[in-house]
């Protein structure tokens, strides 16, 4: 099978298209025949040798993908051709991954694989930054920061149902756009303005929550824009840096600094994180809520694909089609 694999940290330039060995499912797992893979920022933090407990290279890159079971091993309560979407750890860039049974979801109706595949990730990541970690009651104000991007869509959306006053930030007015037509009420663009004086001029002192998956200077200036007694919930550091919140200001401001790792939360409080499912499944289907794909790509342009991310050119779910 084709499969597209790390051989080294670094650029893109070390991600390449190999001839990989078909996997055979063992207990408790299936095997499923991947019909679109999503890209996600870990996939490029792990590239780069950035990410905290990553794989060593070599390894088949990718964590997130949808398709059909094809085959399934001893003690599975899941039958060959159902339409799945699961969250695999590493190996979702190939034509075929192993997938853990117990982590399956399956595709909510309606949904194409492309779609699906920007499900498990973004979707949970935003649900449970917004609710099961951020407390998010209706009325609360919250600011996303790459509200254009895949977490952030969908928490921009998951936020304007929950009754939440939104504040977004992105680097074009594209993506400014974009997430407007989401329900974020004040788009920011942090190319040409100070989101902290924004958020400050539109608010009393502050919003309640902050989703800051970018880290760096980020994480710091994100304090001054939250409101006393507020949170923030760190879920990422895309910029390359972890952010480092001053203990002053959380002293002093009686502010709260959550962090959220989707793959150890899981692992740890499945039912904390998975609680979220069947909601979203729900509103996936109906409508509700919809998954942004914004580019897709051949699996063999795996490379090219992460260099569009990296050049912020993307928007929304990218999404790779063996």
């Amino acid at each position: 099978m084709k499969a597209v694999q790390v051989t080294e940290y670094g650029d893109s330039s070390n991600l390449e298209v190999v001839d990989a060995e078909m996997p055979e499912p063992g207990e408790g797992e299936v095997r499923i025949e991947v019909k679109a893979a999503g890209i996600n920022f870990a996939d490029i933090m792990q590239r780069r040798g950035h990410y905290h407990g990553g794989p060593e290279p070599p390894y088949i890159a990718g964590l997130e993908v949808a398709g059909v079971i094809d085959a399934v091993g001893n003690g599975v309560g899941r039958e060959v051709g159902d339409e799945v979407t699961s969250m695999v750890g590493i190996g979702g860039y190939a034509e075929y991954v192993l997938g853990d049974a117990r982590s399956l979801l399956d595709v909510p109706e309606g949904l194409s694989f492309e779609e699906a595949a920007g499900f498990p990730v973004q979707f949970l990541t935003a649900h449970n930054c917004l609710h099961e970690w951020g407390g998010l009651e209706e009325g609360d104000s919250v600011l996303v920061h790459a509200a254009a991007g895949g977490v952030g869509t969908a928490a921009v959306q998951i936020a304007r149902e929950a009754g939440a006053e939104v504040f977004g930030t992105a680097s074009t007015q594209e993506k400014l756009d974009a997430a407007a037509e989401l329900g974020c009420d004040h788009p920011i663009n942090y190319e040409e303005e100070d989101f902290v004086e924004r958020v400050q001029a539109e608010t009393d002192y502050g919003v309640d929550l902050v989703l800051d998956g970018i880290g760096g200077d980020t994480t710091e200036r994100s304090l001054d824009a939250l409101k006393e007694f507020g949170r923030m919930v760190s879920y990422g550091a895309a910029s390359g840096t972890p952010g480092r919140p001053p203990t002053n200001e959380l002293l002093f401001g009686n502010k709260e600094v959550v962090g959220y790792h989707l793959g150890r939360a899981a692992a740890r409080k499945p039912m904390k994180v998975m609680g979220a499912v069947p909601e979203l499944t729900e509103m996936l289907s109906d409508g509700t809520l919809e998954v942004q794909v914004g580019h897709t790509f051949a699996l063999e342009d795996a490379a090219e694909a992460h260099e569009f991310i990296e050049s912020r050119k993307s928007q929304g779910k990218v999404v790779l089609v063996p």
